[in-house]
């Protein structure tokens, strides 16, 4: 039989390609046509998969022929089939079988010229039995793209083997005609050029083994500029950068963040472009020198660069492989400081701003105006003058965008003129109950107060970025003054002057309760993350506590859960930046149970938790997305928890992660709202290792965008837990899609990778924005002097309503804010043309404590409310309880209508447009302003000294301080019982008792009543604060707090707590008790604890200390807290009183004793008396620093 012959027999047995000269097939093997060399060089080139074996040839020249032809192929004796490879899965674009991802891998098992390939799926079908298109080609490999395949249907999974010599190449007779010569070197001067030469193939009946067209590497002649860089191995480029190697050959593997294929990456040499990564993330470089010196630059959209070096070796081949890591946003590290200088000093301003890559370019502005020729992070500004006060910022960008940090202030004083104001400001406070002053016809007395600001201070002329000492305006000279009280003296001190002084070191805390947002249970023994650093842990009921480090400018705290039930929750909480504790109640989302599916499957899943309402979203997950945390394409099932936040659900909203805020492309802080936030969790289902996912589609239902210009602005984003900012994941682009037979929806769609552990949200920048000015107050008083610092207000931006097609109930934004000495502004989303496009709630919490808003009920009170009409109206203004009384009374909903322009009454507050925000933050106490309050019940303290708890720089150096260390706040409460069928206001009555600087003097009074046990009705208890003994602020010796407890009325002490009384005696000296209508002791030094009825807490934050104390006095235990008061528990005195019923002003009168009496010691002897009353009788000396000799003038009153 001829050749020709022995061709037609080949026969369709399997899934063997072999190629054929001059014969193509298509995927059912019907030979097509016949065609010369060209044709059988391009079926060599694999257009098609072509079904072939090659059967042993029939009619073949007998075995004993002499002449049997060399050329003639054997299968069974010189070749044999490789292992099965798959380096490639159906995901993405579809399968790749390439030659060369497979030799990446298994370099010594595929040999160099395959004969043939097999393909089978790894079900083990044969290709040419599952329908679909395919290709292949010996030397490439083999390939299945999912588009060619039918709708909805992607390719299968398939494996290759390949077809190679066995052991050591045979010789086979080609047929190739000589090779031409080597064209000449297409290179110039220095640079690298190819050469050719080729080869015809002979034989128009077999097929010629080995390429027709050879390719070489040149070099151009040398340049006449002379190069220095010498090389370990190869050859200098013709740039002199680098050192190239003609035989070696790199390949290299790239892999994004969280592992998936980095595809299309750019591999660079000297800022080069060299090659892109394939479809898998593999590339090859030729004529690289493996000498170790030689760095490549990796770059991909969305991650950081990375560079790498060539490994060093000997081999012609080396593998290089890299991991890239998600780029990170530029993020301010600290704000440039405040800072007050005098005319022609010289100051600096520093900004750090941290991201990758770094940024590369800062720019300085002064009053929004651009500062020249400023170019660095620090910004040095010599011989000042006047016109050069005011705020300065720094903006810094980069590779990965831009941001601005917060402006600060310069304030520059004449060389002549007053550092700080020394005439103090006017600061009311209020006097005891029976302390009503004739003189002023109020319960108020002023004592004056020096303004909070920094100062010059004594600096010297280094240029810094921060002060080494923090000068602030503070109580220079103070006054002892004496109110006349029914029955009493009361002392006070007066501030009668202010200057500069080192600033009251304070630090910031924030702690509170970590619980689920839908019960309350406690997140117990979670961890807390700042910067991706552990810093703290949740207790057992869910509390915490975090000192803000120094410098800290955003705080961004993460819980984590260990116990798997709540998602991971990134918060930016707000803090005082003065110092203090501030309390927040972190609510966590409950992790939503997994459903099992299978990773080889298409899935799709359902975001929405609107009960009767269609999902928000579906997120759509195609077959073989999966991918092990190393890159390894995952295959089983998968164990998927999807949690959605869904704002159509109200009470969702103090769940919300984050502030909602994103840095724009001019490096503002800019606001989102919100469709909705999703947490991912995709876990093995055998072994419960975390997975990641390649592209997964998120289809979000256009019919809940209830704002149609919405529609064209959505993004996807993504949560970064370090800065506590949003970061753009992709667009979203309409798309419309079938849902059965008859319905069709519109959707918008977009693409994510699930590659890190992220929250994920649907939202659009939002640019109608306003800010609202709210107060917290100490009663329903409303006084300027009595504003409370340190409250959290909270905002929920509700939907459209109004001329918007919307579910009421939706939120689209939460923000909270601190207050301070002037109260706080909120940000908010407002419309200048209707009114009611945007509604608000708007709440109040101190230390977990709700405040109470202004009633709207039975009629609008513009004086209480604190906004004047006709705007008040058009904000309507509604309490809670407004329609439904068994409501809360704690929140309030407005219109958030943006001021008319030019409208007086609209100009003043309390909504201000989003450009007047230091108009609204420094607007005076008259501006309009919404308020909350204390429910403050009977409670009252006085201190000599005054002090404000909110604010610590208030803290004055003085002997009669009630708290005599900053920083250091030791609070002191004793339990007292009271049989009597009426509550019983009870006072402390705090004087000092052992030291001489303050023996016989008062430190303060506390007044409250008592609380009624909620079983028994003829019995009440009060836990009642008192002055603590220890150091004064001195730190030199210890006061032993001369204690009074005086209840209200016709009572009689009927028991004191054994132990504390053996305590008492055990520890001299010993206060008289001889008046059983009260009860005097010198208070112990020990925190003594609830067995004795004294309880002592000492924290950094006074407020904290006091409601810790309080707590455990309640609940009578030395370890829990309760607001329910038991009575039997934890009872240091007990007293028994009258039927008589305390009316709300406390009459103390009776049994108050005179400031002189204070002859009430037994055992100190007579020298100790005489000395109490040589302290008593003289004109009450000064006691602070500032006056050590107590020369200051005195005034009586």
């Amino acid at each position: 039989m001829n050749q020709s012959t022995c061709r037609s027999e080949a026969v369709l047995l399997g899934s063997i390609l072999f190629p054929v000269p001059g014969a193509e097939y298509t995927q059912q093997g019907e030979e097509v046509q016949r065609s010369d060399t060209k044709s059988s060089l391009k079926m060599a080139l694999g257009l098609f998969l072509v079904i072939l074996v090659i059967m042993p040839a029939q009619g073949l020249r007998s075995s004993d022929s002499k002449d049997t032809d060399p050329s003639v192929y054997h299968t069974e004796d010189n070749y044999e089939w490789t292992t099965w490879f798959n380096v490639d899965h159906p995901g993405g674009r579809g399968d790749y079988e390439q030659l060369d991802a497979i030799r990446f891998y298994y370099r010594a098992r595929v040999c160099g010229t395959p004969r043939a390939l097999e393909a089978r799926t790894t079900e083990w079908v044969p290709a040419r039995e599952t329908g679909e298109k395919v290709h292949a080609d010996p030397t490439v490999g083999f390939w299945c793209l999912n588009e060619e395949q039918g709708p909805d249907q992607n390719c299968s999974n398939y494996a290759v083997r390949f077809l190679c010599p066995k052991g050591i190449s045979l010789t086979l007779q080609d047929t190739w005609s000589s090779w031409t010569d080597w064209s000449p070197c297409s290179a110039l001067c220095g640079q690298v050029g190819v050469q050719i030469r080729s080869r015809i193939c002979n034989s128009h009946l077999r097929y010629c083994n080995g390429p027709k067209v050879e390719r070489k590497e040149c070099q151009g002649p040398e340049c006449q500029t002379e190069c220095s860089m010498q090389c370990v191995m190869g050859k200098v480029n013709a740039e002199c950068d680098t050192c190239m190697c003609e035989e070696h050959t790199l390949l290299g593997s790239a892999r994004g963040a969280g592992g998936l294929i980095a595809e299309g990456a750019a591999i660079l040499l000297s800022k080069n472009l060299l090659t892109l990564t394939d479809h898998n993330g593999h590339f090859r470089i030729p004529g690289l020198c493996p000498d170790g010196n030689t760095t490549l630059t990796i770059r991909q959209q969305g991650h950081a660069p990375l560079n790498v070096v060539v490994p060093k070796s000997t081999e012609r081949t080396s593998v290089l492989s890299v991991q890239l890591k998600r780029e990170e946003k530029l993020h301010v590290l600290s704000n440039p400081d405040s800072k007050a200088r005098r005319e022609g000093q010289t100051t600096a301003f520093c900004c750090n701003v941290a991201g990758i890559p770094q940024p590369d370019k800062y720019q300085w502005f002064h009053n929004n105006s651009l500062l020249g020729r400023q170019s660095e992070n620090i910004l040095v500004l010599k011989d000042l003058h006047p016109e050069q006060a005011g705020e300065y910022y720094c903006r810094a960008s980069g590779p990965t965008g831009a941001i601005k940090t917060k402006p600060a202030t310069l304030k520059i004083i004449g060389r002549n003129s007053h550092s700080c104001e020394p005439t103090p400001q006017s600061h009311l406070i209020r006097l005891p109950h029976d302390c009503y002053q004739n003189g002023t016809n109020s319960f108020y007395y002023d004592v004056g107060k020096c303004a909070s600001s920094t100062c010059v201070g004594q600096l010297d002329n280094g240029i810094r970025c921060k002060d080494k000492v923090a000068y602030c305006c503070g109580v220079a000279k103070m006054e002892e003054r004496h109110l006349t009280c029914q029955g009493y003296q009361l002392p006070t001190m007066v501030v009668t002057e202010c200057g500069c002084q080192k600033c009251v070191d304070t630090k910031a805390i924030v702690h509170g309760r970590a619980i689920a947002a839908d019960n309350a249970e406690p997140m117990r023994f979670g961890h807390i993350f700042m910067n991706g650093v552990r810093i703290s842990r949740t207790g057992y009921k869910g509390t915490f506590s975090i000192h803000v480090p120094p410098e800290t400018e955003r705080l961004v705290l993460t819980f984590v859960d260990n116990m798997n039930k709540f998602i991971n929750t990134t918060k930016v909480l707000p803090f005082n930046t003065k110092g203090g504790a501030v309390y927040h109640e972190i609510k966590l989302l409950r992790k939503k149970e997994p459903v099992t599916m299978s990773s080889l499957e298409s899935n799709t899943l359902d975001l929405g938790e609107a009960t009767g309402q269609e999902p928000m979203a579906h997120i759509q997950i195609p077959p073989n997305s999966f991918y092990k945390l190393n890159g390894e394409v995952f295959v089983g099932n998968v164990d998927a928890s999807v949690t959605f936040l869904d704002p159509r659900d109200v009470s969702t909203a103090a769940a919300a992660q984050s502030d909602l805020n994103f840095v724009g492309n001019e490096g503002d802080m800019l606001p989102l709202r919100t469709y909705g936030m999703f947490s991912v969790d995709f876990r093995d289902g055998e072994t419960n290792e975390p997975l990641n996912a390649g592209e997964v589609k998120v289809l979000l239902d256009s019919a809940q965008v209830t704002m149609s210009e919405h529609l064209s602005t959505m993004k996807l984003w993504s949560l970064n837990p370090d800065t506590g900012l949003w970061e753009v994941e992709g667009s979203l682009e309409v798309e419309k899609k079938s849902r059965g037979k008859r319905e069709e929806r519109t959707f918008l769609i977009g693409n994510v990778e699930i590659r890190e552990r992220r929250l994920f949200n649907l939202d659009v920048p939002e640019n109608r924005r306003c800010y609202v000015k709210v107060r917290a107050f100490r009663s329903e008083r409303f006084m300027p002097s009595e504003q409370v610092g340190g409250v959290v207000v909270s905002l929920i931006n509700m939907e459209p309503t109004a001329g918007f097609s919307t579910n009421p109930r939706a939120w689209g934004r939460f923000d909270s804010v601190i207050t301070g000495s002037n109260g706080a502004c909120l940000p908010a989303f407002c419309d200048d043309q209707k009114t009611d496009a945007y509604s608000a709630y708007v709440m109040a919490n101190l230390g977990g404590e709700e405040l109470e808003a202004v009633p709207s009920l039975p009629k609008l009170n513009p004086n209480l409310i604190g906004v004047p009409q006709p705007y008040l109206s058009k904000l309507n203004y509604r309490r809670t309880d407004h329609e439904n009384h068994r409501l809360k009374k704690t929140a309030f909903s407005i219109n958030l209508a943006k001021p008319t322009p030019n409208t007086a009454e609209e100009s003043n507050g309390p909504v201000y447009a989003f450009e007047n925000l230091k108009q609204c933050e420094e607007a005076p106490f008259s501006a309009a302003h919404f308020r909350f309050s204390r429910v403050e019940g009977d409670r009252y303290d006085y201190n000599t000294v005054p002090f404000n708890e909110d604010d610590p720089m208030s803290w004055t150096e003085d002997y009669l301080s009630w708290w005599p260390k900053p920083m250091e706040y030791r609070a002191c409460y004793v339990k007292v019982k009271m049989n009597s069928p009426h509550e019983i206001n009870v006072r402390s009555h705090n004087m000092g008792g052992t030291h001489p600087k303050t023996v016989g003097q008062l430190y303060g009074l506390r007044d409250i009543r008592s609380t009624r046990d909620m079983e028994q009705t003829a019995v009440s208890a009060v836990c009642l604060e008192f002055k603590c003994s220890g150091m004064l602020y001195d730190q030199e010796r210890v006061d032993r707090t001369l204690v009074k407890v005086i209840p209200q009325g016709s009572c009689k002490r009927d028991h004191v707590n054994p132990l504390l009384q053996e305590y008492l005696v055990n520890h001299l000296p010993l206060a008289v008790n001889n008046d059983t209508n009260q009860f005097t002791m010198l208070a112990p030094l020990d925190p003594l604890g609830h067995n004795y009825g004294i309880y002592t807490v000492t924290d950094q934050d006074p407020r904290t200390a006091k409601e810790i104390a309080l707590g455990r006095c309640f609940d009578g235990t030395s370890d829990s807290t309760s607001r329910v008061m038991k009575t039997n528990e934890g009872v240091a005195l007990t007293f028994t009183c009258g039927d008589r019923e305390v009316t709300r002003q406390s009459v103390f009168q009776a049994l108050q004793n005179s400031q002189g009496q204070t002859n009430v010691l037994r055992g100190e002897g007579r020298q100790n008396r005489r000395r109490q009353r040589a302290n008593t009788s003289r004109n009450s000396r000064r006691r602070s620093t500032r006056d050590p000799q107590g020369r200051g003038k005195k005034a009586r009153s």
